[in-house]
């Protein structure tokens, strides 16, 4: 009787989906990454779990560069320019130059370890380079979902940054893995000439793709809204913004493989691709940022799910102690180091926030997906490498994953008299000119003004709703507020919103 059939894949698939939001339910009482407990699901249901065996590296690549895709520019479609103007330079230095600090100096650190008689690493120089430009980058997937996961506001712009630097940095890891394992196959022919043209092939088309499919894809949604407004029959809102999301799908697959096919770096161009058309104004926006959050959320589940279900567990035992030397070395050293020196130009940035960028450098599904392609390539030792950087990654969501907002508030970091996008539920046209925004009152507020009637809110603005604990309150200018309590603000826009 055949095992793999459509049925059984089915059936597999949605059992591990299933276990895995359950599961992953729980992970709000422990502090766990809700992306740890996929990955450890899939290792759970794997061949050293219940027995699902699953190996093929070229299936793996394929899926994550497409769970990739769609992160990056859900990532991209949720950064704002005026959120990350003031933090440009120092997202770009973190992205660029700290990734390839933080390969050097952690690759220094593996060529060293290999060299002790103890360890059962015996990897060359350029090896151990690979190894370590595989894990350089941030994880843009465990960036956006911790810090997206958070109802608090950092100070210093740190959120923006750390957002820029997880959705712009993988493009620069991606060219170090491939750059060095095209120098270990070709057996170290590739110049510094070749290096220097590749490197700026991938990002200037990149660049200019990226942006170029931004505008397009804007105006081919211009020319579907036309088509439906010139219809006789007025078309429905909810099958629009299906249509419309669904367009956007397609152009982040099209950006992607025109832009590689152009010798482009597709990652890259995908996230400007999203930063351009989030920072238009879309007809029907809300709905499409709900359909976009479902479809990230569906590829960072398949692709944690898909990791865990890859690693053989009893094989990561081998590499256990060189591994956990690595994590550490690169949680206590290597980042830190890197985020020191490539942001050492901006005196303006504080030694706290210095180190709390330090601490939330987490890896993540990115990392993995890089690991499968000196397997793929065949290189001596890519076993061993793929489970080093996934014991690793397991070591830096369980110890920085975990401890990310814990971190912010012993640094002082965390603006309490921020508000945050927490709308209620509650849902407003996209034509008109209003937006909504929250407010949790502290004991400095409260000391102000303890009713709506004497709080000093900007003009044209109006307390919707207020939330006390589990409770949902009308307001009225007499009621007394409490400390915590939260009130649902609705505001006039001043400012016509970009076209």
């Amino acid at each position: 009787m055949e095992f793999i059939t459509s049925e059984n894949v089915l059936l597999i698939g949605s059992t591990l989906l299933i276990a895995g939001v359950l599961i992953g339910k729980s992970s709000y009482r422990f502090g766990l990454p809700l992306l740890l407990i996929f990955l450890l699901v899939g290792m759970g249901f794997g061949t050293d779990g219940l027995g699902i065996q699953f190996s093929d590296m070229h299936t793996a690549q394929f899926i994550g560069m497409i769970a990739l895709c769609i992160i990056l520019f859900s990532g991209g479609m949720g950064t704002k320019l005026s959120a990350i103007r003031p933090v440009v330079l120092p997202g770009l230095l973190l992205s660029t130059v700290g990734v390839l600090l933080t390969a050097l100096i952690t690759g220094l650190f593996i060529w060293w370890l290999s060299g002790i008689s103890w360890t059962n690493i015996h990897f060359a120089f350029i090896p151990s380079l690979l190894l370590a430009a595989t894990m350089s980058s941030t994880d843009s997937a465990s960036v956006f979902g911790i810090l997206g996961s958070q109802k608090v506001s950092l100070r210093h712009h740190l959120r923006p940054m750390l957002e820029l630097e997880s959705g712009s940095n993988d493009p620069m890891a991606y060219m170090l893995t491939i750059i060095l394992i095209e120098t270990i196959t070709l057996g170290g022919q590739v110049s510094a000439g070749n290096i220097a043209v590749e490197l700026l092939l991938q990002f200037g088309v990149g660049a200019i793709a990226g942006f170029a499919m931004g505008r397009l894809t804007l105006w081919i949604i211009n020319i579907y809204n036309r088509i439906g407004r010139s219809s006789n029959s007025k078309e429905d809102a909810g099958q629009a913004t299906a249509m419309t999301s669904i367009l956007m799908i397609g152009s982040v697959f099209f950006t992607f493989a025109i832009t590689t096919a152009l010798a482009g770096n597709g990652y890259l161009a995908v996230y400007l691709c999203g930063i351009i058309i989030g920072n238009a104004h879309l007809p029907n926006q809300r709905g499409i940022g709900k359909f976009l959050d479902g479809m990230t959320w569906l590829a960072q589940i398949v692709v944690f799910l898909m990791l865990g279900l890859l690693v053989n567990p009893h094989e990561m035992l081998d590499v256990a102690a060189v591994s956990l030397l690595i994590g550490i070395f690169m949680i206590i050293i290597g980042r830190p180091v890197s985020v020191y020196l490539s942001l050492a130009p901006l005196r303006r940035i504080s030694i706290k926030s210095k180190t709390f960028i330090s601490w939330v450098g987490l890896r993540g599904a990115v990392p993995i997906i890089f690991a499968t392609y000196p397997v793929i390539s065949d290189i001596e030792g890519a076993d061993k490498i793929f489970n080093i950087v996934f014991f690793v990654t397991i070591i830096s969501l369980l110890i920085q994953g975990t401890t990310v907002i814990a971190c912010a508030k012993r640094l002082g970091l965390i603006d309490p008299d921020a508000t945050d996008d927490d709308d209620f539920g509650v849902e407003i046209s996209d034509e008109l000119p209003t937006s909504l925004q929250t407010l949790t009152l502290t004991e400095q507020q409260l000391a102000k003004a303890n009713t709506l009637r004497d709080m000093q809110l900007p003009a044209g603005s109006l307390v919707m709703m207020i939330r006390r604990g589990a409770r949902y309150i009308v307001p009225n200018g007499s009621r007394k507020l409490q400390l915590g309590d939260t009130l649902l603000i609705i505001k006039e826009e001043t400012t016509s919103k970009p076209t």
